[in-house]
């Protein structure tokens, strides 16, 4: 049992100084992106760092409230902003916010957004207005995330698996995607898609439902379809996939086809 997992179990522990430290340690290590709270496989799986998941949650017993003044905004949190953005190589437009204890890669873009601790943003990957990254999401390279997106944060259990958004994703505006969903490689997400873990993804020209995991280079849509309760038949929202991404070597080319090709609003 490492130090992190003693004190998981006995939080008593935080007062003894070597087991705070290997905590402090760890989102140091979160924050420098030597290590993160979900790697993927080999085999295309996702392997869930528990004792990482639990550093990022025990550091916030360990941290007090303290105030951050930013020119002419104040902050009072228990965790600091992330610093040494110029050494980074990423671009960080006013008010955006990216705690500490987040990987941010270079050429990373935040418009003004939020990134939480224990998340993970890869290369060249944009975060653009009022779209949030939330805690312990993994975000691959190459991925755009349009204003408003809401990638939700996955802390507890420690177990359970965070928001996967794999490389070269287009997530349209307004879509949210929560409870430790999945959304595969260059896969394209229209406006206003939400995705939960038991939201219904289904292939419109297949039948073939899916939950938790968009399949790589789908093209989604928003959609419903119908339930039937005790007082009567309603509409209830589903995903649904219409086609996949038209295999091109520039993927923004192939990205504008496939708006147009499906007619597709993002």
């Amino acid at each position: 049992m490492t130090w992190i997992d003693a004190a998981w179990e006995d939080r008593a522990l935080l007062k003894d100084e070597k087991y705070a430290e290997a905590i402090r340690a760890t989102i140091a290590e979160l924050d420098a992106g030597r290590i993160r709270i979900a790697r993927p496989d080999d085999n295309g799986s996702w392997i869930v760092n528990e004792s990482a998941k639990k550093a990022v949650l025990l550091y916030f017993a360990l941290q007090a409230n303290t105030t951050t003044t930013v020119g002419p905004f104040e902050y009072r949190d228990k965790i600091p902003l992330k610093t040494g953005l110029e050494n980074l190589g990423v671009r960080v437009v006013p008010p955006a916010v990216c705690r500490y204890g987040a990987y941010l890669a270079p050429g990373v873009i935040l418009m003004p957004s939020y990134v939480n601790i224990g998340a993970w943003v890869g290369e060249e990957t944009m975060v653009d207005t009022w779209a949030t990254v939330g805690s312990c999401a993994q975000i691959g390279r190459g991925v755009h995330l349009s204003g408003g997106v809401g990638i939700g944060g996955v802390l507890e259990p420690p177990q359970a698996a965070p928001v996967v958004i794999e490389d070269g994703v287009f997530v349209g505006s307004r879509c949210v995607v929560v409870e430790g969903v999945r959304v595969g490689r260059e896969a394209v997400l229209g406006a206003g898609v939400v995705l939960t873990a038991s939201t219904k993804i289904i292939d419109a020209n297949t039948g073939q439902e899916h939950r938790g995991y968009v399949p790589a280079r789908s093209v989604v849509i928003p959609a419903s379809i119908p339930k039937t309760f005790g007082a009567g038949t309603f509409h209830v929202p589903c995903a649904l996939i219409i086609g996949e991404r038209t295999p091109a070597t520039d993927l923004k080319t192939s990205l504008n086809l496939t708006l147009r090709e499906y007619r597709l609003a993002v």
